[in-house]
């Protein structure tokens, strides 16, 4: 059966529930989100003369934690626009609404009692057929359910967000002992599609699969650094992003997560598992009592492991816990000899390889920290899961891992963690040994394009399942490369349709990705029927290679950086009026000339998660590759519908000038950097290349002709240059911008303005371009730009005046 989800009721209304609200928001769907009536009012109602009948206090509860969610950073939602489509009310009064609503996720607190109390008010309400699912985090479904009706039964189940909802992609779907399989099949694919997300089958076990093996890891990571003798700080930054896991490391995730939660969790696992050896092998934590005993919570209650406060001068102090002395002392910045080193190793594989052969107390961390979550997951197989690679999903999506607990395995090497697991006194399942008596190296391997898996039941490998609606680089790259330099390459996806990657550092954009640009174009016209520009590394493109730029200014090498930023240019002038569609598919940071490129595209498929702008500005420049020109000519074709032309200039002027970078694609419209009528969002990432294939390739067959030349573009002239260079004096003098700014806008402005021509005037996009050329190298030499480079390529971050 056919099943549509058009409203969705979200039954609590806290932190989860709010975030959860706004995320199906986020995807077009009409949301009601109900909460209790207080049971008693404040001051000020009472001073209103409110009662507690007052339908503004009755839904007091749920508007007050959408409120809050919707100032929270960062935003649980895409565009604030997209609240209005979120409902409030309380369960008293508005839980008969529900009888409208297709799917009812409760998300009330981790109480039984409560729970139960709640679907049996649900169940009065529902109609037959509706999806019920809780987003409890450990309480069994089994329990939840009891008394339930034989409908009710058959459509509940599990359905577990991982916080925050709108960022991690880990969908825990947890079947109840009667769910329908339909319903399961359903909610995988529903996920997946829709929500964005990554399914997980779960079992009905103690903490399903992230928590039962991340809290395990946390608490191990913490119990093993303090009997080492490391600080919190450098545990935190052995067991951060040099493992391809998020920089927190752990003693500060669990000040994120609130410690209460993190060992709540942790004593729920030790009772509710009493077969789990090593869960119980978990010792109490003093630092870990000091803290809870003291009230200091984490994030929540602003001190945990760490906390930092203002002094009278107004200096930040940041101060970390003494894991012996159980007193704070000022943190100290990890410097960690063997963590310099393999920072320079290349990649993960290597790097671990360097961390595990460390003879000092961080060597010592890594090698303790794998040999127990190694032999952890490895007997976990099958309590919590059937097969290996839910494992590894879990924690890759849910805890931000880049690599799971048996991916990482791998990297060390099977035979290697088995040894490693031994002598550190724990013990490897069975199916393990066996595996590693058979020959196999790995876990995972890739043939024909397929990630496989071995599947201990059947003591085969297989493919994992669902690969087929993705296209995954990493499984086709070896076979499938047509071209490739050290900076981009090109990769066939079928069908007629190529695919270009950056693998520059952080995909910046030099010589050699500017040169497979051009490349792609010319084998694509040649070979194929169209192009795809996109990449599955964590970022799109930071922009420009600025150190290319800092060195051949500094140098003052004039004609070099014009040639260099001419063939930027040529090279989206290509893209844009070459014989193949060209589809950009950019993702998480697209900054500067990486927006550039998704400017001068055919289409556009972004990712949701995809935060885009031209933010030259921040180094003391202009966009140099294109997009002056490009929100210039954007602008000019918007006047057509908007006789405001000078406010409609003037908002492009702002975008640019102010360096805004949309927070997701859907922010993007709003800032015409995406289009809308010709642009797409995928919510799940892991689908975004095989829908660009898919509108590459539609394109192509609809019989795609090449574009030709832009010369209506309608500058303004000295009408729009007067008025930017009164604002930018106004603002110099207001002093809200330096001198320097000033300069900075006033080449903008007259870019934009189309130079000083005395009336409004048909251009060409290569007049636009050459005035774009000309403002950018005279900013590359003002001593104050360089400057802001330097400061750039040092912090990592813009120069603020």
């Amino acid at each position: 059966m056919k099943r549509l989800i058009k409203k969705v009721a979200v039954v609590g209304s806290g932190v989860m529930g709010s975030a959860i609200a706004c995320h199906f928001a986020n995807i077009g769907l009409e949301v009601l989100l109900l909460d209790i009536v207080p049971r008693e009012l404040t001051p000020e109602e009472e001073k209103k003369g409110l009662t507690l009948e007052s339908k503004v206090v009755r839904n007091k509860i749920a508007n007050t934690h959408l409120t809050n969610a919707l100032k929270s950073k960062p935003a649980p939602i895409y565009s604030q626009a997209f609240a209005s489509r979120i409902t409030t009310g309380n369960i008293e009064d508005d839980l008969v609404k529900i009888k409208d609503c297709d799917w009812v996720i409760e998300v009330v607190i981790e109480r039984l009692d409560i729970k139960k109390s709640v679907f049996e008010q649900i169940e009065k309400y529902r109609k037959p057929g509706t999806l019920i699912t809780s987003n409890t985090s450990g309480i069994p479904m089994k329990l939840m359910v009891e008394e339930r009706s034989e409908d009710f039964q058959k459509h509940f189940c599990g359905t577990h967000f991982f916080n925050p909802p709108r960022y991690l992609q880990l969908f825990e779907i947890i079947p109840g002992p009667q769910t329908a399989p339909e319903v399961i099949e359903f909610f995988q694919k529903y996920s997946s599609l829709y929500l964005g997300k990554t399914p997980v089958l779960c079992k009905d076990t103690p903490g399903f699969i992230g928590n039962r093996v991340g809290v395990y890891s946390m608490a191990m990571v913490m119990q093993l650094a303090q009997e080492i003798g490391l600080t919190v700080e450098e545990a935190d930054t052995l067991t951060g992003s040099i493992l391809g896991r998020p920089k927190t490391g752990t003693f500060k995730l669990g000040d994120l997560v609130g410690l209460d939660t993190a060992i709540n969790v942790t004593n729920g696992l030790k009772q509710n598992c009493p077969n789990d050896t090593m869960i119980q092998q978990i010792k109490d934590s003093k630092p870990l009592n000091f803290l809870l005993e003291n009230k200091f919570l984490g994030d929540k209650s602003r001190k945990g492991f760490y906390y930092k406060e203002v002094d009278k001068e107004g200096k930040t102090n940041r101060y970390a816990l003494d894991l012996e002395k159980l007193e704070y002392r000022p943190l100290n910045r990890a410097k960690i000899a063997v963590l310099e080193t393999a920072k320079q190793a290349g990649g993960t594989k290597a790097k671990l390889a360097l961390l595990l052969a460390d003879q000092t107390k961080a060597g010592e961390l890594i090698r303790k920290h794998f040999a127990c979550l190694f032999a952890y997951v490895s007997q976990r197989v099958p309590e919590i899961t059937d097969t290996l690679f839910p494992i590894d999903d879990a924690m890759r999506t849910g805890y931000a891992w880049k690599y799971g607990p048996f991916q990482t395995w791998d990297l060390v090497g099977l035979e290697k963690g088995i040894a490693l697991i031994e002598k550190e006194g724990y013990t490897v399942a069975d199916w393990v040994k066996e595996l590693a008596a058979s020959g196999a190296k790995s876990f995972y391997k890739v043939e024909n394009g397929k990630k496989l898996f071995y599947n201990q039941n059947t003591k085969t490998f297989e493919p994992i399942p669902g690969q087929d609606a993705f296209i995954i680089l990493d499984n086709i790259r070896a076979t499938n490369k047509v071209w490739g330099n050290s900076e981009a390459s090109l990769i066939d996806l079928g069908d007629g349709i190529v695919n270009l990657e950056f693998h520059s550092k952080m995909n910046s954009i030099g010589g050699g990705v500017l040169a497979g640009l051009n490349k792609a174009v010319d084998i694509a016209e040649k070979d194929f029927q169209g192009l795809v520009i996109g990449n599955q590394g964590s970022n799109f493109s930071v922009g420009a290679n600025l150190m290319m730029i800092f060195m051949m200014a500094a140098e003052q090498d004039w004609d070099e950086l014009n040639i260099a930023i001419k063939t930027f240019q040529d090279t989206t002038m290509k893209m844009r009026y070459s014989g193949i569609p060209v589809v950009a598919a950019p993702h998480g940071m697209t900054f500067g000339g990486g927006c550039e490129i998704s400017l001068h595209a055919d289409k556009v498929v972004a990712a949701a998660e995809t935060y885009i702008g031209l933010v030259e500005f921040g180094v003391g420049l202009i966009p140099g590759g294109g997009g002056s020109k490009e929100m210039t000519v954007r602008a000019a074709d918007l006047y057509r519908k908007n006789d405001v032309e000078l406010n409609t200039l003037q908002e492009h002027f702002l975008t640019i000038g102010m360096a805004k970078v949309a927070t997701s694609a859907q922010e993007a419209f709003d800032l015409n950097i995406l289009q809308k009528g010709k642009d797409l969002v995928v919510v799940n990432k892991d689908l975004q290349l095989a829908q660009a294939k898919r509108e590459a390739l539609v394109m192509a067959q609809a019989g795609y002709t090449q574009p030709a030349k832009r010369k209506d573009i309608k500058v303004l002239g000295r009408q729009a240059l007067g008025m930017f260079l009164v604002g930018t004096d106004s603002m110099m003098a207001g002093k809200y911008i330096s001198e320097h700014d000033r300069k900075i806008a006033n080449k903008l402005a007259y870019v934009m303005a189309g130079g000083d021509l005395s009336e409004p005037t048909l251009v060409s996009e290569q007049y636009l371009l050459d005035l774009e050329r000309e403002a950018f190298l005279s900013l590359c030499g003002e001593r104050k730009t360089l400057e802001r480079i330097q400061y750039m390529l040092k912090n990592g971050k813009p120069l603020r005046n």
